[in-house]
């Protein structure tokens, strides 16, 4: 790829056409069918990006339209993204997730007049948003439509193109690319405007830290709406001639990676908490002679990481026998998940809880904590592989300008960062300032050259004797416990702090089981029982026992259900509404505070 300067800089069209060219006839892109891989070539893709975009434009697509996705990653996702591209046009993406009512938000707000959904459930949501918008036209992605439905399947577009393919029409690296809804966790969605110059800086500046080359393969599971995905298993590998598979399904997760075997793997800490999860349910039920063997393969693990962590380096003697214990067990851990080729692992778009990164590190798999936003588009910083500082999101990318405001804010300047929030220009001028920074909202601290991320400045809970608790890292440490699915902690403009938490169910009744304890059906029965009750009190006083007097956790309440994006309770990446959250458990949540 041609590094991009003023006077020489691409847009993500010529990216795509350039690694067309170099790798012709090289694979692309892959998806599961009919249980085999279907694959397509760098060649074949850019013909039917080429393809897409002309038969939008046969639909009446114009430069600087928006045109609105909402589907499941796959091949045709990409195709479909490109092909607005070739037509001129803007990337409205949507998580497919969102109820219909929100969607309606976003088509309505950014004047889209055309959907592209993935799939039959979609569809439905497509209809039921045409009731109440009757010019709105819709394709269907995978799958052929309903008879009589007034809706376009992807192969009719395609064929729209006829025999005679035009090249995509020309767009500058200022040009919108993407329109991207934020999540929404305070007030209103508002659609971040992300020019090529933006997405394109974003993938050099990634690619001069993480270096993919044409060998490399990748396995994406995250939604392709969102930019980081977008940015990490789209863009940058297909700039440098990757192959990337698309899952489709996180349900077949654990089947594809053994199959796919990738190289670097992008995900959210929630991956790797349920990859966790799921490797100590298998090594608890294992012979007491392998539980052994691995306890000892772990321990040396973890004594390599600290040896790294503290001193950047390791001792001869801890050297040769992590490399014994690489080759006995952890090496046959990794093959056993399907990372054992894979160079690193990039956790991004949430916080990524200690243990978990020590965990994985001492398996052998470098995890690469980053940080970045959907203004930012959206990588700011990224741990480097082979220096990894466990604890911090990393040194900032190259070309990117990171700063600390008022209140420790982080402020961030660079040419990935956005042009501003669609058709509001009083919200865009309060997140840029003068001098170009943008001021991101979160809370965070310098340790050397690394960024540290430590809380949201909206977050943030003031208490009535004016101290403030920042909750998220105290969520955090509440997660460590094997007993704790979720925590919420609240507390703003009470006296003191409380916690909502879910337990870990199946681990409650693991341990009720070496308890020799009996515990009831049903989760409300489990949540009242008091041995229950003193065990997650217990383990809140064990892993907050470090903290001011003012941040611990005066009372709590459990749940039965995970707080939810179906539920309203959690953003599309998974962040909570606090809002939401003091709404929905408002009683309990008054009867911790006594009213």
């Amino acid at each position: 790829m041609v590094p991009m300067d003023e006077s020489n800089a691409l847009t993500l069209i010529d990216m795509l056409r350039c690694s067309a060219r170099a790798h012709h006839d090289s694979p692309a892109l892959s998806s599961w069918h009919d249980g085999t891989w279907q694959t397509i070539a760098y060649g074949e893709l850019w013909d039917l990006v080429r393809r897409f975009g002309q038969g939008l434009r046969s639909l009446g697509v114009k430069p600087g339209d928006r045109v609105a996705v909402a589907a499941e990653s796959s091949p045709h996702w990409v195709i479909a993204d490109f092909g607005i591209l070739a037509a001129g046009a803007i990337n409205t993406a949507m998580f497919p997730s969102l109820p219909p009512a929100q969607m309606e938000y976003i088509l309505a707000d950014s004047g889209a007049w055309l959907i592209l959904v993935g799939d039959a459930q979609l569809l439905q949501k497509a209809l039921t948003i045409r009731e109440n918008m009757p010019d709105l036209q819709i394709v269907l992605l995978d799958g052929e439509p309903p008879e009589g439905a007034d809706v376009l399947s992807f192969e009719h577009v395609v064929e729209r193109a006829g025999p005679e393919v035009e090249n995509p029409l020309p767009a500058r690296p200022t040009d919108l690319a993407s329109l991207i809804y934020t999540s929404g966790t305070t007030g209103r969605q508002k659609g971040v405007m992300l020019t090529h110059r933006n997405l394109v800086a974003n993938v050099e500046q990634c690619q001069a830290v993480l270096m993919f080359q044409p060998d490399d393969v990748l396995l994406s599971v995250l939604p392709l709406n969102h930019v980081f995905e977008r940015t990490a298993d789209c863009y940058l590998p297909l700039s440098c001639g990757a192959h990337v598979y698309y899952c489709g399904s996180l349900r077949r997760l654990r089947e594809h990676l053994p199959q796919v075997r990738p190289t670097y793997f992008i995900l959210v800490p929630r991956f790797l908490e349920a990859l966790h999860d799921a490797l100590v349910d298998r090594i608890e039920k294992a012979p007491p002679w392998r539980r052994s063997l691995i306890a000892w393969g772990m321990a040396v693990g973890r004594r390599r990481l600290r040896h790294l962590l503290a001193h950047g380096t390791v001792p001869p003697h801890v050297a040769a026998e992590y490399r014994l214990a690489d080759r006995v067990v952890l090496r046959k851990i990794r093959e056993a998940i399907g990372l054992d080729r894979c160079k690193d692992a990039v956790s991004g778009a949430a916080a990524l809880p200690r243990h978990l990164n020590e965990f994985f590190q001492s398996l052998g798999l470098e995890v690469l904590e980053g940080y970045g936003l959907t203004e930012a588009a959206p990588v700011v910083a990224v741990n480097r592989p082979g220096a990894v500082t466990v604890g911090t999101v990393g040194p900032p990318l190259p070309g990117v300008e990171v700063a600390l405001g008022e209140h420790d804010e982080v402020l961030v300047r660079g040419p990935n960062v956005m042009v501003g929030y669609y058709k509001l220009p009083e919200e865009t001028d309060a997140a840029l300032d003068a001098e170009g920074w943008l001021h991101t909202g979160d809370v965070g601290a310098m340790r050397g050259d690394c960024l540290c991320i430590t809380d949201r400045l909206k977050d943030l809970l003031v208490l009535t004797n004016g101290k403030n608790v920042a909750p998220q890292p105290i969520e955090m440490q509440l997660c460590t416990s094997p007993y704790v699915t979720q925590a919420v902690v609240l507390g703003d403009s009470e006296s003191y702090a409380t916690a909502l938490i879910v337990p870990a169910f199946a681990r409650l009744r693991h341990w009720a089981q070496t308890q020799r304890l009996s515990l009831p059906d049903t989760p409300e029965e489990t949540i009242a029982h008091q041995a229950v009750q003193d065990l997650i009190r217990h383990e809140v006083r064990r892993l907050t026992a470090h903290l001011a007097d003012f941040e611990k956790i005066r009372d709590l309440r459990l749940l039965t259900q995970d707080f939810t994006v179906e539920g309203g309770e959690l953003t599309p990446t998974l962040k909570v509404k606090r809002r939401v959250v003091l709404q929905t458990h408002q009683a309990l949540i008054a009867d911790m505070y006594g009213r």
